[in-house]
């Protein structure tokens, strides 16, 4: 099998060093980057060096994530965008080339559900959620494809319930490990380009976005949410983490990874059914 691909041996690769967690004169894309996950992930791609390019439909939430990236020194272009539009998204990247350059990272964050059992579920909600978590991110790999410069990164939201059942979110959590399947097969067509596909699937990080969902899990402390803290050996997460994961799927320090899922859940599929008693051992 060959070392090289797009033209790059891989003995020539710069060599690693503190450089490489950098993501000076890189352009990013963030969908979804209004509040959350999205947010924090496009002022982290900021403040390690990134221009960034947002979307969403909160355009209040997106200013204020706009003026954190512009707080860290880097340019930011904001356009109200529903990612289930193609010709939106279509345009939205064109805009983006033309303002900051070619996009080195696309970062599909958007995505969003609702509480129901399946039978319950019409087929225009199923459509929703279809065109909402999966749909989308193929509208930005289509569209941001073209326009990205050889050896970028695409980094693309999953969820834990993509590797577990989810009762009352199954067309969700179905959307959701479709994105996962996407990615890795996107990973080897892109791979010539060394454009690099990976997923992040998060777990007990509260955002504002869950706090609307029923049946999830409480924001607000109590019994409820102490006892799913248990079962994450690390406890609850932040925004941050997730973003972490995603500067570090962008930058050089993972230019030999593709095709795979980073889970930042505080290890609670390791878990699996065990749960943290007050002293610290574990119980089933």
């Amino acid at each position: 099998m060959s070392t090289a691909a797009a033209g790059i041996p891989r003995e020539n690769a710069p060599p690693l060093g503190p450089s490489s967690a950098g993501l000076d004169g890189r352009v990013a894309v963030v969908t979804g980057a209004a509040r959350g996950i999205g947010a924090a992930t496009a002022v982290a791609l900021a403040r390690f060096g990134a221009d960034v390019a947002i979307r969403d439909r909160d355009v209040a939430g997106m200013e204020r994530t706009a003026d954190e990236v512009r707080a860290a020194g880097r340019r930011v272009l904001v356009r109200e965008t529903d990612v289930r539009d193609g010709a939106g998204v279509e345009h939205f990247l064109t805009d983006s080339r033309d303002a900051l350059g070619p996009p080195d990272t696309l970062v599909n964050n958007a995505g969003g559900g609702f509480w129901a059992p399946f039978q319950d579920v019409t087929a225009k909600g199923q459509g929703a959620l279809v065109d909402e978590n999966f749909t989308s991110a193929t509208h930005v790999v289509r569209h941001g494809v073209p326009l990205m410069n050889d050896g970028g990164s695409i980094v693309n939201g999953t969820t834990v319930e993509a590797f577990r059942a989810a009762p009352g979110f199954a067309v969700y959590a179905a959307m959701k490990a479709a994105v996962e399947q996407l990615t890795r097969s996107l990973a080897l067509e892109l791979s010539q380009r060394r454009i690099r596909v990976n997923c992040v699937a998060p777990d007990a990080i509260p955002t504002p976005g869950d706090a609307g969902l029923g049946a999830t899990v409480p924001h607000d402390g109590g019994e409820d949410y102490e006892a799913y803290a248990a079962k994450v050996p690390l406890g609850f997460g932040t925004t941050d983490d997730c973003a972490a994961a995603i500067v570090f799927l962008a930058s050089d320090m993972s230019r030999f990874i593709t095709g795979t899922t980073l889970h930042v859940d505080g290890g609670s599929p390791a878990a699996s059914g065990w749960t943290r008693r007050a002293n610290g051992t574990f119980m089933l």
